[in-house]
């Protein structure tokens, strides 16, 4: 590959980021500028494309002289493998679902556009250049505000038909059982194993529900665990426990070569953590007991880099 500079986009339900990702003699990529702006999802999918493509156009004016290959986007919801359009996005950003992401930026910028969906790009950014470089097999667990995930194999990430693979948050959990999601759907793994999750687990009620008070996080109540809370401390074993569980039934379909963990929960402590590994032990087949579950590297420039190696993709297609 020769040496070129991507822009690059990771679109949140808070921030959109932008990124130029310069790729040198060696092929390392490495981010030289940002910008960001706020999503404000509530705004509706036509106001928050338009931020994209302000972000997008800020982005080219900063990489003035530079060859850009194209613009790589990582965004909320699912998004079409074929198109780069929005297929689906649930109620935290309204009017979202429909909206032609990649077309519309190509368009604005004149530049080749390619969309993934925003856990996919995270994923395929440790899988290249982060904590699961070189791994033939990964499931990527990112664990949150929601439960994300990803499976990649040879460097590559499994979309799916819809461009939907890897919602492992919406799996089943008995410990969910009778909690409603805010999918729309009930007794989900996400609903007791998330940052938002653990908030509504040490509550007693379903993330869905009026009564849940959203202060209430998973981080405070890791805090309050280690200040001496029994119930909060109850709480992070059973939800560690829970997407240990989970994480161990997800490698006994897939078998990955290794299990990278990322997300704002995976700093919960080492209650946390060990209640975690008790859970996987329980459920993962003798040969995958072996299965190491590693941090992930890049934090949150695993999105943009992503976003950038997909459009190099495309480009190759």
């Amino acid at each position: 590959m020769r040496p070129c500079t991507v822009i690059a986009i990771d679109l949140g339900g808070t921030k959109i980021a932008g990124a130029l990702v310069r790729y040198g003699e060696e092929g390392a990529p490495s981010i030289v500028a940002r910008c960001s702006a706020p999503t404000e999802p509530l705004r509706g999918g036509e106001a928050v494309l338009q931020s994209v493509i302000d972000v997008a156009l800020e982005m080219q004016r900063q990489a003035a002289g530079e060859e850009l290959a194209g613009v790589g986007i990582a965004a909320a919801g699912c998004i079409s493998p074929r198109d780069g359009s929005v297929l689906y996005a649930n109620g935290i950003m309204p009017g979202w679902t429909g909206q032609p992401l990649a077309a519309a930026v190509e368009e604005a910028l004149g530049l080749p556009a390619a969309a993934m969906g925003d856990v996919h790009g995270h994923a395929l950014g440790e899988t290249r250049w982060g904590g699961a470089k070189g791994l033939s097999s990964c499931l990527f667990v990112a664990a949150g505000t929601g439960i994300g995930g990803a499976y990649a194999v040879d460097g590559k990430i499994m979309r799916g038909f819809h461009g939907a693979a890897g919602h492992i948050g919406h799996t089943l959990h008995p410990l969910a059982v009778g909690q409603d999601c805010v999918c729309g759907g009930s007794a989900h793994v996400e609903g007791v194993t998330s940052g938002t999750g653990i908030g509504a687990l040490y509550q007693g009620v379903s993330m869905a529900s009026d009564d849940f008070d959203h202060s209430v996080t998973g981080a405070q109540v890791s805090q309050r665990a280690e200040a001496g809370d029994e119930h909060a401390a109850q709480t992070l074993r059973a939800a560690g426990f829970a997407l240990g569980e989970a994480c161990g039934s997800w490698a006994n379909i897939l078998d990955p070569e290794a299990i990278v963990l990322t997300g704002t929960v995976v700093n919960a402590g080492p209650l946390w953590r060990a209640a975690l590994e008790e859970g996987y032990a329980s459920q993962a087949l003798e040969p995958l007991k072996s299965t190491p579950i590693i941090p992930a590297t890049l934090g949150g420039d695993a999105p943009l880099i992503g976003a950038a190696e997909n459009l190099l993709d495309s480009l190759e297609a």
